[in-house]
């Protein structure tokens, strides 16, 4: 049973949060989710909430004057009544007999033998009110209690007694003192709970990361446990649960709950050994692949609560506006994929195109042969210099990789110089490679080479600092990043299989 002021506090701030059932009752602790939005209806019909509850009464007047009838047309036997009605209580049914028939009920009535006089009354009261001492005092002279005093003294003079029968208080030196130590009570208490406050808030920074001009109502209460658990050696438990607005009741609770053993530990363990392992750029998706591979089974939801919770967030740079234009120097070949990146078998459609990489030690550029198929880096060069020798190493080792079979795939890349040159124009004649070209300043025309180079960067590249990194180390980790990416980083789309994992089980030779 709430109190009429429980029941406004509850409708006002649930107003004020914007009909916010969860929210109002997390910071509340207080009432159901069905008990609040029928306390808003009624504030909302009547513009105010009625100061009581009204009991619906449980049986009508024919019952109650059955129930009198058969009592006393039957011996007069409450118990015979009850079993051939089936109803009320005892109580009930005294109480309903003494209402419709009160001289049916037999009644004894006793007196106190030896008791005080008006007279006597009137002395005590006298006494009472002309004390110098303490009321207890007055009543023990007289043999009486002390209650007994104060209720003939209602009954005399009434409950509003005047100011003149009143114990006067003394103005000696002693009052003054006692006055003073009062107010300097006052003001201890009053440092306490503003000290109280900002330890509450400096806690609130420290354990749970929160500004210190938090709102401590927007806190949850699990949240609040753990600040009252911080400073319960300092401060008494009821002013932390006062100044803080948690009920004892959620306080243990949430209390028992923290103190229950993580079963994920090793979870947690296996998922910080996973994620750096694999350059930190593990999303929930391959995170829970990986662990079901290690026979950890738990569901995705699972894996996204406990990533947050140890903060293994992959780095996700934002996009950028695309650009940059060389301009036409030759005639280029149509756009045979015309942005259908999907390929039944291995080598029928090949990506090419080169990226750039900016450290301090000066500039790398990368420049790939992606397979539609499953997005494995057939061939890749990496160079300080984005030069024809850069493309031509690359697709000179791609060409090697089917020489020994009849494939000729679709080479696509974009407008660029690299790819009109002599040099790239005879090794693709002489391998019998068709090509096909992206439309002028149009990157989506090759957007799964863009995407490789994308997560690349997301994975390897921004997430770490190469201050100090030489050209010749870059380099070296770049080249070890796309080996990675061929045998060992998953991908969904393959079944939680790495590219050259994905070619084994068709039994194709990587």
């Amino acid at each position: 049973m709430y109190s009429y002021e429980d029941r406004l506090r509850a409708v006002q701030l649930y107003i004020k949060l914007g009909e916010r059932v969860g929210l109002t009752i997390r910071q509340l602790g207080y009432p159901t989710k069905n008990a609040l939005k029928g306390w808003h209806r009624e504030y909302v019909q009547r513009r105010q909430l009625p100061s009581g509850y009204a009991r619906q009464a449980k049986y009508t007047q024919a019952q109650k004057e059955q129930a009198v009838a058969h009592y006393l047309e039957n011996g007069r036997c409450l118990a015979a009544t009850i079993k051939t009605l089936g109803y009320p209580s005892r109580t009930l049914l005294s109480a309903w007999i003494q209402e419709q028939r009160p001289e049916a009920r037999a009644r004894v009535v006793g007196r106190v033998q030896g008791s005080m006089s008006t007279a006597m009354k009137q002395s005590a009261v006298i006494a009472l009110c002309m004390r110098e001492g303490s009321a207890q005092s007055v009543a023990q002279e007289l043999g009486v209690s002390r209650p007994s005093l104060y209720n003939w003294k209602n009954q005399l003079l009434g409950h509003a007694a005047s100011e003149s029968m009143k114990r006067q208080q003394d103005s000696s030196p002693s009052s003054e003192r006692d006055e003073l130590e009062r107010q300097i009570e006052t003001l201890r208490r009053d440092i306490r709970r503003l000290q109280l406050e900002q330890d509450l808030l400096k806690k609130a920074n420290e354990l749970l990361k929160k500004d210190l001009g938090i709102d401590q109502q927007l806190l949850t209460n699990r949240e609040k446990t753990q600040l009252v658990d911080a400073l319960r050696s300092t401060y008494k438990l009821t002013d932390l649960l006062s100044e803080i607005g948690l009920p004892r009741s959620s306080y243990f609770y949430h209390r028992a709950r923290l103190e229950v053993t993580d079963k994920y530990v090793e979870v947690r363990r296996a998922m910080a050994g996973i994620f750096e392992r694999n350059y930190r750029c593990y999303g929930y998706r391959r995170m829970h692949a990986s662990l079901t591979m290690q026979s950890v089974n738990i569901s995705e939801k699972v894996v996204r609560r406990l990533m947050k919770q140890e903060c293994l967030i992959a780095v996700v740079r934002k996009r950028r506006r695309y650009g940059s234009y060389m301009g036409e120097i030759s005639p280029a070949p149509d756009n045979l994929l015309n942005r259908d990146f999907s390929a039944s078998t291995p080598n029928e459609k090949w990506l090419t195109d080169i990226t750039e990489f900016q450290i301090p030690a000066g500039k790398v550029y990368l420049s790939p042969m992606i397979d539609c198929f499953d997005g494995m880096v057939v061939s890749w060069s990496i160079g300080t210099r984005p030069d024809a020798e850069l493309v031509n190493t690359m697709l000179d080792a791609a060409i090697e990789s089917v020489a020994s079979s009849s494939d000729r795939p679709v080479v696509h890349s974009d407008r660029g110089g690299h790819y009109r040159w002599p040099g790239w124009l005879s090794r693709i004649a002489q391998a019998q490679l068709v090509r096909s070209m992206s439309r002028k300043a149009c990157s989506p025309d090759n957007a799964a080479c863009e995407g490789f180079f994308g997560r690349l960067k997301n994975e390897l590249f921004y997430p770490q600092d190469w201050l100090s990194t030489t050209i010749d180390e870059f380099i070296a980790a770049l080249d070890s990043y796309i080996r990675w990416y061929n045998e060992v980083r998953i991908k969904i789309s393959l079944g939680s299989r790495s590219p050259t994992e994905h070619r084994r089980s068709l039994g194709i030779a990587a």
